[in-house]
């Protein structure tokens, strides 16, 4: 027999807040004996980064959770070694990491950037025909977070949640161009290792190669990952002004022709790159430093 619930629609006046709350849980088994504290103060520090602010350092999370900067320090590193936290090398503050977006959607819908440049890229792809990805770096790799696929009987494989050489890739090049070389350095492997002829792996062209995507604004990868694939990848900027991911073109390199790289592809590429940081806030941030500029 289901255990009678009492009518709470009463005046403010009349209203106990006690006995909602005895109301709501009666015939509810009392749990909080079986609560482990420190798996409460894991889960607490997790939710600390659904606010506005997407990174957070010790200081900070020690103060919001008003616990010790070693007890989160040591939370930190638990979280970071099984990925559900990651540092990021610049700022060396924390965020979420990518086993945070394999338990469910709370890391995109934080970062907006799946929702956002899904439909933008399914229009580049119907107009170049071929295949779209976005990604982000993540632990000193590419990760491809989704991919739009082209209607091709030929298309490149998918490499959704692969991860991947910034260096080798068009998609890894265009957002590290940015950094400052200190910052490149750390992201970098000690060696970098070829996977094609065609790759860099020399670290002073490969500055030369950065340099010139930062002048350009895009990057290619010029069978460097894959032979028989070229691919153009453009950065993605948000409110903060800070570069949040990429964009990329692959396509085979059979039906990329010179003329079609530079007078289709890479100029959509990129008007589809600022269609997406404009909804990420890029272009109300320039507008604001513009209007500052002229006063």
């Amino acid at each position: 027999m289901a255990t009678p619930v009492k009518d709470i629609r009463k005046s403010k006046e009349t209203i106990n807040p006690k006995e909602i709350k005895e109301t709501i849980h009666k015939g509810k088994k009392d749990k909080t004996n079986y609560i482990i504290k420190t798996v409460l103060n894991a889960f607490e520090l997790l939710e600390a980064f659904k606010g506005d602010k997407s990174e957070l350092g010790v200081s900070e999370l020690s103060k919001i959770l008003k616990l010790h900067k070693n007890k989160i320090f040591r939370l930190l590193a638990t979280l970071e070694y099984k990925g559900y936290i990651e540092q990021d090398p610049f700022t060396e503050n924390y965020r979420l990491g990518l086993k945070s977006l394999e338990l469910g959607q709370s890391f995109i819908h934080h970062l907006r950037l799946l929702s956002i440049a899904e439909p933008v890229l399914k229009t580049l792809v119907n107009n170049v025909k071929e295949s779209a990805y976005v990604g982000v770096i993540r632990e000193k790799n590419v990760i491809y977070l989704d991919i739009i696929e082209a209607d091709q009987v030929l298309k490149v494989a998918s490499r959704v949640g692969s991860m991947l050489p910034i260096y080798a890739t068009a998609i890894g090049k265009c957002q590290v161009a940015f950094e400052s070389r200190d910052a490149i350095e750390k992201l970098l492997p000690s060696e970098l290792k070829p996977y094609t002829k065609n790759t860099i792996t020399d670290k002073n062209k490969l500055y030369e190669e950065l340099e010139k995507v930062k002048k350009l604004g895009y990057a290619i990868d010029n069978e460097e990952l894959d032979s028989g694939i070229i691919c153009i990848g453009v950065p993605l900027r948000d409110y903060t002004d800070h570069i949040i991911g990429g964009i990329s073109i692959s396509a085979p390199l059979i039906r990329t022709t010179k003329e079609r790289l530079d007078n289709i592809i890479i100029p959509m590429t990129i008007a589809a790159a600022k269609t997406i940081s404009a909804k990420l806030g890029y272009e109300i941030k320039k507008k604001i430093e513009e209007n500052k500029n002229d006063e």
